[in-house]
C-alpha cells in the first residue's frame, strides 16, 4: 500500500461525503430521523436536545429524552450552531471514518486474520491489501448513511477498531483503553475485553535484552490490563458526574436504559417489539435472559477460537450487531468492515450469496414496510417486524458461516487428509 494510494481513497471517501453533506441539505436530517440509522441511544436530534439544555445549564438527562455519554456534549459544544455552520460537524464525523479506515488498514496490514501466533492459515495469501479492506469500509452504503446521518455510533465503531489495531500492533495498554472509551459510550463493547485480552497477550511486544526473558503469566498479565480498564472507567465516570454537576443521573439515563429496555422506539433488532407484547410481571426475567444471551457468546467463542482471537472479535461484533439491545445498520457495517479481513476463507463459506441476497432484500424492503405502517397506515408492526427478522437472519448466516470457515480451516491444518471433502453435520 502506497502513501500515495491511502491518501487518493482518503480524499476520495471524504470528497463523496462531503459532495452528499453539501449538495443534499436536506439528507442529514432525514437519514437523522431513520430508524435504521438512529437509535434512542445514537441520535443525533437528541443529541442536539441535551446539547441545548447542557448550553443552558440545565442537566440534559432531565427531559428524558437524552441517553448518551455525558462527554459527548463538551464535543459538540465546541462546534458551531450546526444549523447556521453544518459544515463543522459534517468535517467531525468524517474524520472520524477515516480515522476509523486508518485503524482497519493497520488491522488488515498486520496479516493477523490469516497467521496468528498460535495458528497459520495455508490460505493466508489469498488476502487483500489493507488499501481494499479500507475501501469496502468508507464505500459501504450502510458507512455511508451513519456517517450522513451523524449518529453517535461512529464514535464507538472508531474506537473498537482502535482498540484492535492497538492489540495487533503490540501496545495493549493503549488498546485496553480504548476499548474501555468505546464500552463508556456504548456498553456493550465491554463484552470485547476476554477476546481483546487474548489478542494482546498474543501480540505483545517482545522483552528487550539478552537473554529472553519468559512470556509474563496470563493471570496476572489479565489481572493488570483489567485493572486498567476498570481505573480507565472510573476516571471517564467521574469525569461525567464533573460535567453534570456533580450528579450520577446520568447512569441510568444511558446506560440504565440499555439494560432495561425503558425506550421501546423500533429499530431493526429483536428486542423491541418482543418486549412491546411483553407483560410486566415477566419483564425483568425476559430481561436477563436476552442479555446472559448476548454475553454467553463471549466465553464460548473465546475458548474455542482461542488460536485465532481476532476471529472471536470479528464474530462477537456480527453476533452484537443481531441480539443487542439497540442495534442499527452502524453495528451491521463495522461487522462488514472487518469481513474482508478473512478474504482467504471465503472459498470456505456455504452461503455467502443466499446472505448477502437477504441482506440486499431487507434493506430494500425494510424502509417501505416502516412507510406502510407508519405513514401510509396500511400496515401494522408486524410489516416492519418481519423485514426485521429477514435482517437478522441474513446477518445470522454470515456470522455462522465466517465461524465455520475459521473451524473449518483449523480442521484442515489438523487432519490434512480431509482437505476439500464435504463435512455433514450428524
Amino acid at each position: 500500500m502506497t502513501p500515495r494510494g491511502k491518501t487518493g481513497l482518503y480524499l476520495a471517501a471524504a470528497a463523496l461525503r462531503l459532495i452528499l453533506f453539501v449538495g443534499f441539505p436536506g439528507l442529514p436530517d432525514f437519514l437523522t430521523g431513520r430508524v435504521e440509522v438512529s437509535t434512542p441511544v445514537t441520535s443525533f436530534k437528541r443529541l442536539q436536545e441535551g446539547l441545548f439544555l447542557y448550553n443552558h445549564n440545565v442537566s440534559p438527562y432531565d427531559g428524558g429524552v437524552y441517553h448518551q455519554a455525558p462527554l459527548l456534549l463538551p464535543l459538540f459544544s465546541l462546534l458551531p450552531n450546526v444549523r447556521s455552520y453544518p459544515i463543522f460537524t459534517a468535517l467531525l464525523y468524517i474524520l472520524i471514518d477515516l480515522l476509523t479506515a486508518d485503524a482497519l488498514t493497520r488491522i488488515a496490514e498486520s496479516g493477523e486474520a490469516g497467521a496468528s501466533k498460535r495458528f497459520t492459515s495455508p490460505r493466508r495469501e489469498k488476502r487483500w491489501s489493507g488499501l481494499a479492506v479500507a475501501a469496502f469500509f468508507l464505500f459501504n452504503p450502510f458507512t455511508i448513511a451513519t456517517c450522513i446521518g451523524r449518529s453517535t455510533s461512529v464514535f464507538t465503531s472508531c474506537a473498537i477498531l482502535h482498540a484492535i489495531a492497538n492489540a495487533v500492533s503490540g501496545a495493549p495498554l493503549t488498546a485496553i483503553i480504548s476499548l474501555t472509551f468505546a464500552g463508556y459510550l456504548s456498553l456493550y463493547p465491554l463484552l470485547l475485553l476476554p477476546p481483546l485480552l487474548l489478542l494482546a497477550y498474543d501480540r505483545r511486544p517482545p522483552t528487550p535484552g539478552p537473554p529472553p526473558s519468559p512470556p509474563p503469566p496470563w493471570l496476572p498479565w489479565a489481572a493488570t490490563h483489567v485493572g486498567a480498564a476498570a481505573a480507565t472507567l472510573a476516571a471517564l465516570l467521574g469525569l461525567s458526574s464533573l460535567l453534570t454537576g456533580g450528579s450520577w443521573a446520568f447512569l441510568p439515563a444511558t446506560y440504565g436504559v440499555q439494560l432495561t429496555l425503558s425506550d421501546l422506539t423500533p429499530n431493526v433488532g429483536l428486542w423491541w417489539y418482543f418486549f412491546v407484547e411483553m407483560f410486566d410481571s415477566f419483564r425483568a426475567f425476559f430481561l436477563a435472559v436476552f442479555w446472559l444471551h448476548l454475553a454467553s457468546y463471549v466465553g464460548g467463542l473465546c475458548v474455542r477460537l482461542r488460536a485465532q482471537p481476532l476471529a472471536a472479535l470479528a464474530c462477537l461484533l456480527g453476533i452484537f450487531a443481531i441480539f443487542k439491545p439497540y442495534p442499527s445498520i452502524a453495528d451491521t457495517a463495522l461487522f462488514l468492515a472487518v469481513l474482508p479481513l478473512y478474504r482467504h476463507l471465503f472459498p470456505v463459506m456455504r452461503y455467502p450469496f443466499v446472505a448477502a441476497a437477504a441482506i440486499l432484500y431487507a434493506s430494500f424492503l425494510g424502509p417501505a414496510f416502516y412507510y406502510l405502517w407508519i405513514y401510509a397506515g396500511s400496515g401494522n408492526a408486524n410489516f416492519f417486524y418481519a423485514i426485521t427478522l429477514v435482517w437478522s437472519l441474513a446477518q445470522s448466516l454470515l456470522v455462522s458461516d465466517l465461524a465455520f470457515a475459521v473451524i473449518r480451516d483449523e480442521w484442515e491444518v489438523e487432519r490434512p487428509e480431509m482437505v476439500g471433502k464435504e463435512i455433514r453435520q450428524i
